[in-house]
């Protein structure tokens, strides 16, 4: 092969590569467990410490410079928004540090904000290969409805201690969905949040099986149903024995900052 077919080869790999926007290394996310598995501890963070982290800023980066789409599997791409919620969450936070509660962030407070669109969730402060988006857009836009798994809304915080524990690393695309399902069964054990009453039959949950009830529905025909998949077996049995004669009570949603 003369010099010329080899450079023009070369050229033509380069275009495919940069065509795909793909950014080497993307799927990797060990940057983001390093961050997480030194400052979470059982769900709650040590923002002091992990605001002056610097794999924070470089994970950012990575996140900003890929694009999801040139992620050749499903597992791949779903991990990755999943970590980019979190982590982008986290460098809100960060950016706004020291504060009680993400509520403090949103134009006019929580209802105002949500009735005007102008929560901390609306607001463009993430970046994606390189185009600016929101964290409202990558839950309602991107995980919801691409995705159809139920189980997310026990992996995405909102740095909130009533959300889902944020876990001590990062999403990987193959240990995926056994990530998934510990988080559920780790959510609904934590009482405060969620509690079963076998003698009153009374299911004291979290206030995100009514907020995002369709997605439970879509998936198991009712909340209920769904959640006998990560409960008490006998529990579980009960509900499917006779689901009409349990009722559902909702948790206060605790906005407080998920700080250690």
């Amino acid at each position: 092969m003369n010099s010329k077919k080899k450079i023009m080869i070369v050229a033509l790999m380069l275009l495919t590569f940069v065509g795909t926007g793909y950014c080497e290394g993307a799927e990797n996310h060990s940057v983001f467990t390093d961050l997480l598995s030194a400052h979470v501890q059982e769900g709650e963070v040590d923002y002091k410490n992990l605001c002056r982290d610097s794999n924070l800023e470089l994970y950012i980066e990575q996140l900003s410079k890929t694009d999801p789409e040139g992620l050749p599997t499903r597992e791949e791409k779903l991990a990755f928004w999943l970590n980019a919620y979190n982590a982008y969450t986290l460098k809100i936070i960060c950016d706004n540090y020291p504060l009680k509660s993400i509520n403090e962030l949103h134009t006019g407070g929580l209802i105002f904000g949500s009735v005007i669109r102008q929560t901390v969730w609306h607001k463009k402060l993430v970046t994606i290969n390189d185009e600016l988006t929101s964290l409202d857009h990558i839950e309602h836009k991107i995980i919801r409805p691409i995705f159809k798994e139920p189980r997310i809304h026990f992996a995405i915080v909102c740095a909130a201690k009533g959300c889902p524990p944020l876990r001590s690393e990062a999403y990987e695309a193959e240990r995926l969905d056994a990530q998934l399902t510990d988080q559920a069964e780790v959510f609904l054990s934590q009482k405060e949040k969620n509690n079963f009453n076998l003698k009153t039959k009374t299911a004291r949950i979290s206030p995100i099986f009514s907020w995002f009830k369709k997605d439970f529905i879509s998936d198991s025909g009712s909340v209920l149903e769904y959640l006998t998949h990560f409960i008490n077996e006998e529990i579980g049995a009960s509900i499917k024995n006779d689901p009409k004669s349990w009722r559902i009570k909702y948790t206060e949603y605790d906005w407080s900052l998920n700080e250690q």
